[in-house]
């Protein structure tokens, strides 16, 4: 650690407002001698001790509780003290300037945290769990941070990386002993190991998608052709007026967002400008966002008239991205008599957003194209960084693959192996840059 690392940090860890409580915590090697200035007292360790807390001019502050934890037995790892006062803003200002006049600084964001993992107490999976589980908006996102913060999402990464290194070791030992008489690189062994990997990388990510959509929710961009009842959806979707609806065409000039829950998980409903050739400045604003915003969905839906546009041929003129799934909304069924729902085909669904019909059985297909057919519960909650790295280390052990079946190239083979261990060793923080770490922990809040 550095030397800034290992100064005495000082903070109010309760929300900021009044309050029956709030606390200034301390961690470093000037906490008990701060708490002996302060309280005049340093009690046992997890030991309560009540009295007064006296300012540096032996006027009294307020009177609480002062509690101990001595390292590394403690959140941070280091010796850290809680003053526990009466929760105004100004008791607990004036706290904080004792601690730091007598010798303490003021903490950064997350910096209590990032002590934690930096001396071992929690992973970098686990640190970013907490974040999690203080921004969890829903009670299923708040139980899958929990899940993570106790170490499942850890002790599965760890596993996979273990099974890395046995890989690579059996490898290496083959290209190191190419004498021996047992060709270790076509005895099956190897195959069958990369194939059981590639098969657990695969459930993971899998599981980490499910565990993304709980924690970030779906981006679900609603786009099309103008006046084929975009607005209208969003609305019905919705179950209020949040956008104008007119028979003008290009009445929406800008992106519409919305929120709404699908059983407990957050689905971002964003309402687009029709996507057409215009004239008109401020609508070609409109249409340059609506295509910013379908490049950053995780799925679109395209809505058109079922009764002027029956075959969606306005999709073939739209250009966009190719990378983002696509579903084709038939609206005005109510005119066209289409049936509602979900075609045969599974490529069209039906609805009469203007009459509300086939809304909630859209929303029952949306919660399935969210990968939560089976459970809301999911595994633990993550992130996209997460993703990056689990489908790195997929995409290595798959080349890594492909160089054995080729040539029996055990040396390409071991490198792929290496990036792989490298890849996912980034989600737990054994291999991670400095600077991903400032950007980690510079998310979260003050006194955490």
């Amino acid at each position: 650690m550095s030397e800034r690392d290992t100064d005495t940090i000082a903070a109010v860890i309760t929300p900021p407002g009044r309050g029956g409580v709030g606390i200034v915590r301390l961690s470093g090697s000037l906490a008990f001698s701060i708490a002996q200035q302060v309280a005049s007292k340093v009690p046992e360790p997890r030991m309560a001790h009540y009295g007064p807390f006296i300012d540096h001019d032996e006027s009294l502050i307020d009177n609480g509780i002062l509690l101990c934890f001595k390292a590394p037995h403690s959140y941070t790892g280091e010796d850290v003290v809680e003053f526990q006062a009466h929760g105004g803003p100004v008791v607990l200002d004036r706290l904080l300037q004792r601690c730091v006049a007598s010798g303490a600084r003021l903490a950064n964001a997350g910096e209590y945290t990032e002590r934690a993992f930096l001396n071992d107490k929690i992973d970098l999976a686990q640190a970013e769990a907490i974040a999690d589980l203080i921004d969890a908006e829903t009670t299923a996102a708040a139980k899958l941070a929990a899940r993570s913060l106790q170490g499942e999402f850890s002790e599965r990464i760890h596993n996979l990386v273990s099974a890395l290194t046995h890989l690579r070791m059996y490898v290496e030992a083959a290209i190191d002993f190419p004498e021996e008489e047992i060709d270790f690189l076509s005895d099956g062994k190897v195959a069958g190991d990369v194939e059981l990997l590639i098969e657990q990388v695969e459930t993971l990510l899998a599981a980490a998608n499910v565990g993304r959509v709980m924690r970030d929710g779906m981006t679900l961009v609603i786009a099309g052709r103008p006046n084929a009842g975009k607005s209208s959806l969003l609305n019905a979707l919705v179950g209020n007026e949040s956008a104008i609806v007119t028979d003008i065409p290009g009445t929406t000039r800008d992106v519409v967002k919305e929120q709404i829950q699908l059983d407990g998980m957050p689905l971002h409903l964003i309402d687009t400008a029709g996507l057409r050739d215009s004239s008109d400045v401020v609508e070609q604003i409109g249409i340059q966002r609506a295509h910013d915003a379908i490049a950053q969905a995780d799925r679109i839906l395209w809505v058109y008239d079922g009764d002027a546009d029956p075959e969606h041929r306005s999709f073939e003129e739209s250009n966009l991205p190719p990378h983002v799934p696509v579903t084709f909304l038939h609206n005005k069924a109510d005119k066209t008599g289409r049936t509602i729902g979900l075609d045969a085909n599974k490529k069209v669904f039906a609805v009469s957003a203007k009459q509300g019909e086939g809304i909630v059985e859209l929303k029952a297909y949306l919660r399935q194209t969210m990968g939560l057919e089976q459970t809301t519960q999911g595994e633990f909650l993550a992130r996209r960084r997460h993703i990056d790295a689990i489908e790195r280390a997929l995409e290595h052990i798959r080349t890594g693959k492909a160089a054995l079946h080729e040539g029996l190239a055990g040396e390409l083979m071991a490198e792929d192996l290496r990036h792989a261990q490298l890849a996912l060793s980034e989600i737990t923080g054994e291999f991670s840059a400095d600077d991903l770490l400032g950007e980690i922990f510079a998310g979260f809040c003050i006194g955490k």
